[in-house]
């Protein structure tokens, strides 16, 4: 096998959650697909999953929408289950949603119950994903969990790059993205015997419409003088999807620009 060979996901089924998302979410799951993944996205809006789908379809590609809560644990088990009847199988799990309005405030404006909200999706939800994708690719004999954290779940916040705009960065969010990092090694601990890889990536601050402030800021911070842009996460989630990484589980990649180098 030549080594571009070994990026190939042709034959391999595919789950990212949130995958119709604008955030990452459909920037993976085109990844995957262009790699010759069977690409399933899921997330609350089967409408605009199935939208997503059709256009990875129409583009030549192999995918289909579904739907699933995330903070609803049989739903979960609902998507898993017409997984199995449809595919067979399950190759590759991308976990990218996020419980997103759980995570609002400044700590002193948060409370038990904000973070209770938190974490019934970004834990209890990223965990039984986790573990259905398991009982599966035991079975396989094979398989690669990828869990999108961030940087925050390995540095803390700056605060001077918030200074005069109102944008919040809650500590729930550095608190499920630093549990969802080690999770990730106990994964890729307990279950790498079994042919399971997990690891975990952690993007930079995206470009997504903030004041022109705390661009400037941030861009002025980070070694490669950017923000992230729509595409920086594609390659590096194609690469631990696939045979490519064959001998990598148990990281956290930092797909950041540099910015925890210093």
């Amino acid at each position: 096998m030549g080594v571009l060979d070994r990026f190939s996901l042709q034959g391999r089924v595919a789950l990212v959650t949130a995958g119709a998302g604008p955030l990452f979410g459909r920037s993976i799951a085109t990844a995957l697909a262009e790699a010759g993944a069977t690409v399933v996205t899921a997330s609350r809006s089967l409408a605009r999953n199935e939208a997503f789908a059709a256009e990875l379809v129409e583009q030549g590609h192999s995918a289909c929408g579904l739907a699933f809560d995330q903070e609803d644990l049989a739903s979960i088990d609902a998507l898993y289950a017409e997984l199995h009847e449809r595919f067979g199988r399950l190759d590759i799990l991308v976990n990218s949603a996020l419980a997103r309005d759980g995570h609002v405030g400044r700590f002193e404006e948060q409370t038990p119950e904000t973070w209770q909200h938190a974490a019934q999706g970004d834990f209890a939800g990223l965990f039984r994903h986790c573990q259905l994708a398991i009982q599966t690719m035991r079975r396989q004999g094979r398989g690669s969990i990828i869990n999108i954290a961030s940087i925050y779940g390995v540095v803390a916040n700056d605060p001077s790059l918030y200074a005069g705009t109102e944008m919040v960065q809650p500590p729930s969010y550095n608190f499920v993205k630093g549990g969802m990092i080690n999770f990730t090694r106990y994964l890729a601990s307990y279950y790498g015997k079994e042919g399971i890889r997990a690891n975990a990536i952690s993007p930079g601050g995206y470009q997504d419409q903030q004041p022109a402030e705390f661009i400037a800021r941030y861009e002025e911070r980070v070694p490669l003088g950017r923000m992230m842009g729509h595409d920086d996460l594609q390659g590096a989630v194609v690469f631990l999807a696939s045979d490519a990484s064959a001998y990598v589980t148990g990281t956290n990649l930092m797909v950041d620009g540099g910015w925890t180098c210093r």
